[in-house]
C-alpha cells in the first residue's frame, strides 16, 4: 500500500494537461485508426513515452463529450483478445477540429515558449 509521501509525490510529478488538450490527444490517437478506449489510453501513455496518462474517470467523459459533438462515433467489435469493445473512429468532422485544435496547439506552444526563453524565440539566444 503506497504510504502518503509516495502519493503526494505521484500527484505533484504528474502533468496536468489544459483544457482541450485531452480531446486533441483522443483525436490525434484515432486519426491513426478506430481504437477502443483502453487502446486510445494506451497510445497516449506510449506516445507520450509514459509522461502522459489518461485515467479512466477523464478519458470516458471525453470520449461521450466528442461523440456528442459528432466528431466521433463509435460500434460495438470483438476486440484482438475476442472481448466485446467499444471502438471509436474519427468523422469528417473530428478530422476539421483536429486540424483546427493543432492550429491552435502551435501558436499556444509557440507563444509559451516564447514568454519562457524570450531571447531564443528573437534570435539573441
Amino acid at each position: 500500500m503506497p504510504t502518503a509521501m509516495a502519493k503526494r509525490e505521484r500527484y505533484e510529478n504528474r502533468i496536468e494537461m489544459l483544457q482541450g488538450t485531452l480531446d486533441m490527444l483522443i483525436l490525434q490517437t484515432l486519426c491513426w485508426g478506430p481504437q477502443h478506449g483502453y487502446g486510445i489510453g494506451q497510445a497516449i501513455r506510449f506516445g507520450s513515452g509514459d509522461v502522459l496518462q489518461v485515467e479512466t474517470g477523464s478519458l470516458y467523459p471525453a470520449l461521450h463529450r466528442l461523440a456528442k459533438q459528432d466528431w466521433i462515433k463509435s460500434e460495438w467489435r470483438v476486440s484482438e483478445h475476442n472481448q466485446r469493445a467499444k471502438y471509436y473512429q474519427l468523422t469528417a468532422a473530428g478530422k476539421k477540429q483536429l486540424a483546427s485544435e493543432h492550429s491552435r496547439w502551435n501558436q499556444l506552444s509557440t507563444a509559451i515558449a516564447s514568454l519562457m526563453n524570450p531571447g531564443e524565440s528573437k534570435g539573441q539566444g
